[in-house]
């Protein structure tokens, strides 16, 4: 399991990607499908069509991260859905549970930052 830490910016691509491109194949998507850097340190998470394995690519100043999860047996139960935008944005506690096979919509936790008064 990769760290995942509150400040880091986690978008999830919404629809499934043929992860035959490898590093590079999912770089170009970052720019011209999800229109933002690959090496702007966000993460990146992408899905196969069948929901069954998740591709993490992320760029840490010297080069890029690409890791896979598979899962053994099963689909990943839940993925974010969007009419208008090609990702949407997680908070790294969600990524968490969706890398868990869970939905990060159902979990109750504090905001990543709060204000001390």
């Amino acid at each position: 399991m990769i760290q995942l830490t509150p400040h880091m910016k986690v978008l999830v691509a919404i629809e499934p990607v043929d992860f035959r491109g490898g590093i590079d194949g999912l770089a170009r998507l970052c720019r011209q499908t999800l229109r933002v850097d690959p090496m702007s340190g966000a993460v990146f998470v992408f899905r196969n069509r069948r929901l069954t394995g998740v591709r993490i690519l992320i760029y840490d100043g010297q080069g890029f991260w690409l890791c896979y999860k598979r899962l053994s047996a099963g689909r990943f139960k839940y993925w974010p859905k969007s009419e208008h935008e090609p990702a949407k944005r997680l908070r790294a506690l969600e990524l968490s549970v969706l890398l868990s096979s869970g939905d990060p919509c159902s979990i109750d936790a504090a905001p990543d930052w709060r204000s001390v008064d």
